[in-house]
């Protein structure tokens, strides 16, 4: 596998990037706009992380710890109430996961082919 070709990692960079500016066009308060930027953000850093580095399982959970966190946040952090905003949570949150996840066993095959 080449770097910047796995599918899942390019599918995770745009929902994270669709999270982080969907407080544009979502209504939201302070706690879901601030939660959905910061989580958009790091979720799109961690996919660039892996595109760059595909034998990075690290990266690849990073993922799906971020989907868990977003996915509990509306709740946690109490903005359930913003529709728009705890949807895009509890979707993307999903997605994040099973990305992640999916995208494991694809890292560990490279790093064990590269000898790491």
């Amino acid at each position: 596998m080449k770097t910047w070709t796995r599918w899942q990692d390019w599918t995770a960079a745009v929902v994270g990037a669709y999270t982080a500016l969907a407080p544009i066009w979502t209504t939201t308060g302070a706690a879901a706009t601030a939660t959905l930027i910061v989580f958009g953000v790091l979720l799109l850093v961690a996919s660039l992380w892996s595109l760059a580095q595909p034998g990075a399982a690290s990266s690849e959970y990073t993922h799906a710890v971020l989907g868990v966190l977003l996915f509990i946040s509306p709740w946690v952090l109490g903005y359930s109430a913003f529709v728009g905003a705890s949807w895009t949570s509890w979707v993307v949150g999903v997605i994040a996961v099973a990305l992640g996840l999916w995208a494991v066993p694809e890292s560990k095959l490279y790093q064990a082919a590269a000898g790491h």
